[in-house]
């Protein structure tokens, strides 16, 4: 029989995010998406779920035309109502215990689901801040 052996995956477990950490963490993700992506989106959305946060970004729709507006059966303020609170989801961090050690995953809308990856650096783990500048592809130039 084959000894087993124990392997570390950075994308499962991790530590329930304490209430100090989700507000510092919202804090550091809110003034990186300002400082960074001002103009890209109308506010970020972070939730926390467990040892979980997500984080998503709403934006301020295009003017929709008549022709769209037909097509949808919707009036002008119905449509930019739901596409101002539809999400844009970018990415998911899981805490392990250290604000600074987050592992990574990014929304695929191909697959609608977080699919793991790595930082910009190449690492499995990495800050909040860097988190949203691989989930800010998503964020086009307004």
């Amino acid at each position: 029989m084959r000894a087993r052996t124990w392997v570390y995956d950075p994308h499962s477990g991790g530590v329930k995010i304490p209430p100090a950490v989700r507000e510092r963490t919202e804090r550091r993700i809110t003034q990186h998406g300002r400082k960074r992506y001002s103009g890209r989106h109308a506010r970020l959305g972070i939730r926390f779920r467990g040892a979980l946060c997500y984080v998503d970004a709403f934006i301020e729709p295009a003017v929709p035309t008549q022709k769209q507006l037909r097509a949808l059966g919707e009036t002008r303020e119905q449509y930019v109502g739901r596409l101002r609170n539809t999400p844009i989801h970018l990415c998911r961090l899981r805490y392990f215990g250290d604000e600074n050690a987050w592992s990574l995953a990014f929304f695929t809308y191909s697959n609608e689901r977080y699919e793991p990856c790595v930082f910009h650096n190449g690492r499995s783990h990495g800050t909040p801040e860097e988190a949203l500048d691989v989930g800010a592809a998503y964020l086009q130039e307004l």
